[in-house]
């Protein structure tokens, strides 16, 4: 990101989220993306991955530039090569967790969607609840479908807002153990916003957002010394 600015709302309600953000990411790299809440790290991750335009600046993830895409070809691109969790799930009520995981496989013509779905439910513990619906099944559950489901395009890029953020303890700890393991079993970017500076301590790099610009951006080995 070079420059980055963006603004939301109309009129008088318009605000200046995201104000002359520059940041790089290396391929491989976990990066967790901290700050008070209103700091901009949601806008900031969305706008990364494609799901908010900026008003200027520019963006290039894995060698594109999103920010001159249209809006069928950054699709394309977000199907190719990011894969998103967000903190409340967003799974479709009346499809099992198969045929959730398996959407964004059928949409990028993959004739083995519902065996690649059940491989990935089975990396993430799930695979005797294939055909449950997510109200069938836990908030830590349902969070395990929407993990495999943005993990099984076998993406370049995992960003997560908040992944834990509706979840107790035990379940947060279940789903952030999965997320850096399979992290690192594929070799994808993590790019992940939280408030818990414990796991943000679990990245690479830990990034402060304060105001809509970074404050900070150090590696762990930085912070302890």
């Amino acid at each position: 990101m070079r420059d980055v600015h963006l603004s939301l709302g109309r009129g008088a309600a318009r605000v200046h989220i995201l104000k002359g953000v520059s940041l790089e990411i290396g391929e491989g790299e976990a990066v967790g993306l901290v700050g008070p809440s209103g700091s901009g790290k949601s806008t900031l991750l969305m706008t990364m991955a494609g799901l908010e335009r900026p008003d200027s600046g520019a963006i290039h993830v894995a060698g594109s530039p999103i920010d001159k895409l249209d809006e069928d070809s950054l699709a394309r691109f977000r199907g190719e090569h990011i894969g998103i969790v967000f903190q409340s799930f967003h799974l479709i009520p009346t499809m099992t967790a198969l045929e959730n995981v398996a959407i964004p496989l059928e949409l990028a013509g993959r004739s083995d969607a519902f065996e690649a779905a059940q491989r990935e439910l089975e990396a993430v513990g799930l695979g005797e609840r294939l055909q449950h619906y997510p109200g069938q099944l836990s908030g830590g559950e349902q969070q395990r479908v929407a993990l495999a489901r943005a993990l099984a395009p076998n993406p370049k890029i995992l960003v997560a807002d908040e992944p834990t953020g509706n979840l107790d303890e035990q379940s947060g700890s279940t789903i952030i153990d999965l997320m850096f393991r399979l992290k690192r079993e594929r070799g994808a970017t993590l790019v992940l916003v939280t408030h818990d500076l414990g796991l943000a301590r679990r990245c690479d790099r830990m990034i402060r957002l304060r105001s809509g610009q970074i404050e900070s951006a150090q590696t762990v080995a930085e912070q302890v010394s």
